[in-house]
């Protein structure tokens, strides 16, 4: 179980708005007429996949005016980190923030919280100190309450930012998360849909009022792994089977959910146009 809480947040406060990589695609759709051909059979190119729908236009959120954009995915590296440290502070992006190659570390992540594992090497952020903590009641191993203490200073820090800042940076950097979204594999999909899809999940994440169970990983193979290695998962297999950015929130504690969860909420209406339940 690993710690991306701080990969989603600060992924969805800094993220980058955009359409050169998109540009870049439609151009690839440019096709001629096909090569002439002696077999009797029409010649038939593969059909390249069909542009996404833009439901969540970044380009619909007003700017702040007379703000420069940011270089190039290649070249944004001293810019980026300025504009960072002016929405977050410097002490704080020295706490929590991985910098190096920050754009495409934020896409990865946001786009793996929504799936059954987010690479902690992808992260945008730096991890949690201390270790996870687990506490036994009633025969079971359980999450214990003072887990959630090692996550308070970061959640204080999210639920501070303001955000119309956030925003502001969000629409000022997304040209170099589009682009890196492109790069890691996804022609003609727009990083927005995807950010707000990703947020939708996270707040639909279910409440669980009652200690959360745990139970060792299962390591299958000829040898045996010796203490102090540890990994644990979920007992309840439908709390095992969510996505990871859901199991994290469950994780971290339901009053800390809460707090992000409303930051997330806030954040979302923001970029998305409209509201969400929950």
């Amino acid at each position: 179980m690993s710690d991306l809480t701080r990969a989603l947040i600060a992924g969805v406060v800094l993220l980058v708005v955009g359409g050169s990589a998109y540009l870049w695609w439609h151009e690839r759709q440019a096709t001629g007429a096909p090569p002439a051909s002696t077999s009797t059979a029409a010649v038939v190119e593969p059909a390249a996949p069909a542009a996404a729908p833009v439901h969540h236009a970044v380009e619909a959120i007003t700017a702040p005016p007379d703000v420069p954009p940011l270089p190039p995915l290649t070249d944004s590296g001293s810019e980026l980190s300025d504009a960072l440290t002016a929405l977050l502070g410097r002490q704080q992006v020295l706490s929590f923030v991985d910098l190096s190659d920050f754009p495409r570390r934020v896409v990865a992540t946001v786009d793996n919280l929504a799936r059954a594992h987010a690479a902690s090497r992808l992260w945008p952020v730096v991890r949690t100190p201390g270790r996870f903590e687990v506490s036994e009641r009633d025969g079971a191993t359980v999450i214990a309450d003072a887990n959630a203490d090692r996550y308070s200073a970061f959640v204080r820090f999210v639920s501070a930012i303001d955000s119309d800042a956030a925003v502001a940076l969000y629409v000022r950097m997304y040209p170099l998360l589009q682009q890196a979204y492109v790069q890691l594999g996804y022609p003609g999909k727009y990083f927005n849909n995807r950010l707000v899809e990703v947020i939708d999940q996270l707040l639909a994440t279910p409440e669980v009022k009652e200690p959360v169970r745990l139970t060792l990983t299962e390591v299958k193979g000829p040898h045996e792994v010796p203490r102090p290695w540890v990994r644990y998962e979920y007992a309840d297999p439908a709390l095992e089977a969510l996505p990871a950015g859901q199991k994290i929130l469950l994780r971290i504690g339901p009053e800390n959910a809460r707090q992000l969860k409303a930051w997330l909420r806030e954040f979302r209406q923001r970029v998305a146009g409209n509201a969400v339940a929950g």
